[in-house]
């Protein structure tokens, strides 16, 4: 377990628009520093020795490494966000993730089950295959490089070494690298290329998955020997991995397999697929804790205070390549601040418009999540402590901690609000942000949307069709409300719509003039979001309805229905029509994507073959109502209502149901669902019903919330962390998940 260290006499306050917060650890190249921006972001800032930055060969190589590192990018890497390579020392700032690293979680908790080395392995080959396909070999990857996420692991430090391996560190007798880890060709003193970072990943699979290093412990020279000339021990590796890794070990580097290859091994339905709800429980709450810790750190820590929080890992966020790792600073105290029950909200889960995703977390602090509860309301200029929650009596559902109005806003029946963060965000006119543990406000913008337009999150921002003028699209920070940037999106367009996103792309549809003057057509395209550039847009065929479009995008595919009842899947990278087919019993039913299968309600659930549209399964109702949409995917879990037929759990890789409630009666059935712990939350489309709170494993009625209000405004609901995110009508809720 490593220390944040607080900032030492002579240690710079900021760099660049990076303020400095406290010292993360030191490295063979310099010192590493967890820093945040004006806008609240965290990254890791590593500023390099004054020694180093006098030699101006190193800082030629330094130059030429960062701007190669910039090219990276990836869902499964910590990229450079920033750098300046011409300051008196120069620095990079790289994304900050929020998890430990992998010999953390190994030494807390023990090997981790095949599935999720399988998962682990298929994000680390294709961060790999990110760096290679930007012109750089890592040559040090291990597992203090390997950072573990909600959503996936993430790759730090690649490439950057090379910044110091100039032909004094590449000499002979000279290996870079850290021995048990680099390949027989590296461990011999000689360059290696792109399959040395196989070799690499073939150890780090086998550590994760038995606990064991294949080349033994023990002094540098002898595990240099041992990988240059002995067997790698795989005992304790699962047997349908063994073959996999072995050939990962190879000492001929044309032998191992390629980061592809490695891809289509352990994912055949997809790098996404395969990380939905990838790690063990007891990691996922390890996780969640690193988290609150980071965020917890609001003021710089200086010389003679208390480190506040204790962080698995906070070197291993950047301390480029030397094994350094900072004492703990004793004595250590761990203080809540209001971020720390929503760790995971700043850097797991993403939430686009209404697509139904919802993370369920642990407790944060290791104590059964029953015991740490409060209820009632608080003031809202009274911090709260989230783990503070007391279990109301049976059949009582808790009162909300705080309240809020929100005056002139629009909801729009079918956009819940968005956990972003701390922040609980509403779309309307104006778009306007709340602290989710205080309920203070924290922004409000009139005029930049229409009310109840659609919003989509992905990239850490939020993506809107302008109300200013036809054709913009525009990307807003939820951290301060500001504008990030506007475009025309290359021109052509009148008010691109955003229907989903999947991190590197957001889709919208939009209409566009034709050659006829005054005709326009419907068209659906792919917008970079680092670029803000089209990538690809498509006319959608002719009796594909307008505008009314549920979408849902897996990394892979967009997959959308129509208000003619069409149901369509397109490759995410090209926009190329996989297949389209009328379902025909439901208008604009949002598709749910389950690893090879796209599914949608209606009078019949149905699941069909994400790749060729052929049925997979089916399930009625059983009752004159259909299964309400959108539907909820948690994990494997499918949830639905039918109006006046109960709410439904189905397993979603074979449509069998898991249980049906019909505990509410005739009441309103709700239609939006997360899930916190072994509970699942429900908000109804009428102000009649409320919210309601069931047992995930049995479907039992634990309580109803509802707060009396009666003007016909529909329920709508998010969740963070352990906080429910509430809306009805004009009014905002944040409601203990008890």
């Amino acid at each position: 377990m490593v220390a944040v260290q607080p900032l030492q006499t002579g240690d710079p306050e900021s760099l660049g628009d990076y303020r400095l917060v406290a010292r993360l650890g030191a490295g063979g190249m310099g010192r590493v520093y967890l820093a945040r921006t004006s806008g609240g972001r965290t990254c890791a800032v590593k500023v390099v020795r004054p020694e180093l930055a006098e030699d101006a060969d190193f800082r030629r190589r330094f130059q030429h490494e960062v701007s190669i590192a910039r090219a990276v990018s990836g869902p499964y890497t910590a990229a450079v966000v920033d750098a300046d390579t011409e300051a008196a020392l120069p620095w990079l700032a790289t994304a900050f993730v929020l998890g430990p690293a992998l010999d953390d979680v190994i030494e807390g908790h023990g090997p981790l089950p095949e599935a999720s080395v399988r998962a682990l392995g298929a994000g680390l080959a294709a961060a790999l295959g990110g760096i290679h396909a930007a012109g750089l070999v890592h040559r040090d990857l291990k597992p203090s490089n390997v950072l573990l996420a909600a959503d996936g692991p993430r790759v730090i430090d690649f490439g950057i070494a090379r910044a110091v391996d100039g032909e004094r560190l590449t000499s002979t007798g000279v290996v870079v690298g850290s021995p048990g880890f680099i390949p027989p060709e590296q461990a011999t003193g000689q360059v290696a290329g792109p399959q040395g970072d196989v070799f690499s990943l073939g150890v780090v699979l086998a550590y994760a998955v038995s606990g064991r290093r294949p080349f033994g412990t023990g002094s540098a020279a002898g595990l240099l020997y041992q990988v240059a000339h002995g067997e790698p021990d795989l005992t304790g590796i699962p047997e349908a991995l063994r073959p996999l890794v072995g050939q990962c070990l190879a000492k001929d580097p044309q032998a191992r397999p390629t980061p592809d290859r490695l891809v289509a091994e352990l994912a055949p339905d997809g790098v996404p697929a395969a990380l939905d709800h990838w790690l063990p429980g007891p990691v996922a709450s390890a996780i969640a804790q690193h988290a609150a810790r980071i965020l917890d750190l609001d003021t710089p820590l200086r010389t003679g205070q208390e480190a506040a929080v204790r962080t698995p890992t906070a070197l291993d966020q950047g301390a480029f390549d030397g094994p350094t790792r900072p004492a703990a600073v004793q004595p250590e105290k761990r203080t809540t601040s209001r971020r720390g029950f929503l760790a995971l909200g700043a850097g797991a889960a993403v939430l686009a418009a209404g697509g139904g995703a919802a993370w369920a977390w642990q407790g944060l602090g290791g104590e059964p999540a029953h015991h740490r509860r409060h209820q009632g309301k608080r003031d809202q200029d009274d911090p709260v402590d989230p783990q503070d929650f007391t279990t109301p009596p049976a059949g009582t559902s808790p009162k909300p901690l705080w309240d809020a109005q929100a005056k002139h806003l629009s909801l729009n029946y079918e956009i819940p609000p968005l956990a972003i963060g701390d922040l609980m965000v509403a779309s309307g006119d104006p778009l306007i942000a709340h602290d989710v543990a205080t309920g203070r406000q924290k922004w409000s913008v009139a005029g930049v949307t229409t009310p109840g337009a659609p919003l989509v999150h992905a990239a850490g921002l939020l993506f809107f069709a302008g109300s200013k003028y036809d054709g913009d699209f525009v990307g807003l920070d939820p951290a301060t409300g500001k504008e990030a940037w506007r475009s025309r999106l290359d021109g052509g367009y009148d008010t691109p719509r955003p229907i989903a996103a999947d991190g590197r792309r957001v889709f919208v549809i939009a209409d566009v003039v034709t050659g006829d003057v005054g005709k326009t057509s419907t068209v659906i395209a792919a917008v970079d979001t680092k670029t803000h550039k089209v990538l690809w847009r498509k006319p959608r065929g002719a009796g594909s309805g307008d505008w009314d479009v549920a979408a849902t995008a897996d990394g892979r595919h967009v997959v959308y229905t129509d208000d003619l009842h069409n149901l369509t899947v397109r490759d995410a990278g090209n926009g190329r029509q996989l297949w389209t087919k009328p379902v025909g019993e439901d208008k604009a039913a949002r598709p749910t994507v389950h690893r090879d299968k796209v599914i949608i309600g209606g009078p019949t659930m149905r699941a069909f073959d994400l790749r060729t549209g052929a049925p997979r399964w089916s399930l009625r109702t059983g009752h004159s109502n259909p299964f309400q949409t959108p539907l909820t995917l948690v994990g494997t879990t499918l949830y639905a209502s039918v109006y006046n037929g109960g709410v439904w759990a189905v397993d979603a890789a074979t449509g069998k149901k898991l249980w049906k409630s019909d505990d509410l009666g005739r009441r309103p059935v709700p239609v939006e669902f997360v899930q916190v712990e072994d509970t699942v939350y429900g908000a109804t489309a009428f102000d009649s019903g409320g919210v309601h709170a069931f047992e995930a494993r049995t479907g039992k009625l634990r309580w109803t919330y509802n707060d009396g209000v009666h003007d016909d405004g529909a329920w709508h609901i998010a969740a963070a962390g352990r906080r429910l995110l509430v809306a009805h009508s004009d009014r905002l809720y944040g409601i203990p998940a008890v």
